[in-house]
C-alpha cells in the first residue's frame, strides 16, 4: 500500500507529517496536519484555482498551503502562534515546489487583518471557538470594506464549531465536500463544510453593533 502521506511530502519537498501538541492548551489545539486524500479532493472540486488566494488559518508546518498551491495555483497565506511549528512551515517553504506562492505569518489568527485579496479560508478546528469568533469578526469587516465572494471551509468541524456557525447572520450554507468514503468507519464528520459570506442589510448590521 503506498504511504500517501509520505508520497506527497516528497513530491512537494517539504516535511509536514506527525501530530504535535507541545503548546496546546484550552485556546489553541495541537497540530494535526489535513491528510492528503483530503487535501486531494478539495483540491478536485473546482472551488479553489488560481485567481484565489487562501488563508489557512492555524496552519502548522504548511501542508495546506504547499499543497494547494501546487495543485490549485492559488496564493496561500498561513498564521500559525506557535513559534517553533511556524518555524518548521518556514523551514519547508525554502525546499517546496510551490515556491513564492505560498507565505506564512507568525502571530495569533485573532490579531491578523484580512487583506482584500483573500477570498478563501480554510479550518481544520485550530482554535477555541472563542477565538474563532473574533477571527470570524476580521473576515467579516473585511469582506464589508471590500465586498467580494468568500468562501470558509471547515474540514472535520466539531460540534461547537457548527453551534458557533449556526448563529451567525452574515454566513450561509454554500456546499459541502464529504470524505467518509476515505476512511474507515464511515464517520460523517469526515466532511469539508463550506460556508459563504452574505451581505446583510444595512440596518440589520447597524442594529448589531
Amino acid at each position: 500500500m503506498i504511504d500517501i502521506e509520505n508520497s506527497w511530502d516528497l513530491r512537494l519537498k517539504v516535511q509536514t507529517t506527525g501530530n504535535d501538541d507541545k503548546n496546546a492548551d484550552y485556546y489553541h489545539f495541537p497540530y494535526e496536519p489535513t491528510p492528503y486524500s483530503v487535501l486531494e479532493r478539495l483540491a478536485d472540486s473546482d472551488l479553489i484555482g488560481a485567481s484565489d488566494t487562501l488563508i489557512d488559518y492555524g496552519c502548522g508546518k504548511g501542508r495546506v498551503d504547499f499543497f494547494l498551491s501546487f495543485r490549485t495555483d492559488a496564493e496561500t497565506v498561513g498564521i500559525e502562534y506557535d513559534d517553533r511549528i511556524y518555524q518548521c512551515a518556514v523551514d519547508n517553504r525554502k525546499t517546496a515546489v510551490s515556491g513564492e506562492k505560498t507565505q506564512f505569518i507568525y502571530g495569533r489568527a485573532e490579531e491578523y487583518t484580512v487583506p482584500e485579496c483573500v477570498n478563501r479560508c480554510y479550518f481544520f478546528n485550530p482554535f477555541s471557538v472563542e477565538i474563532l469568533k473574533k477571527v470570524m469578526a476580521r473576515i467579516i469587516d473585511s469582506y464589508y470594506e471590500h465586498p467580494r465572494e468568500i468562501l470558509l471551509m471547515f474540514y472535520y468541524p466539531s460540534a461547537e464549531y457548527l453551534s458557533y456557525l449556526m448563529t451567525v447572520d452574515e454566513i450561509e450554507y454554500y456546499d459541502e465536500i464529504s470524505c467518509a468514503d476515505l476512511f474507515d468507519g464511515k464517520n460523517k464528520r469526515e466532511t469539508i463544510l463550506i460556508f459563504k459570506i452574505v451581505e446583510l442589510f444595512c440596518n440589520d448590521r447597524n442594529n448589531q453593533i
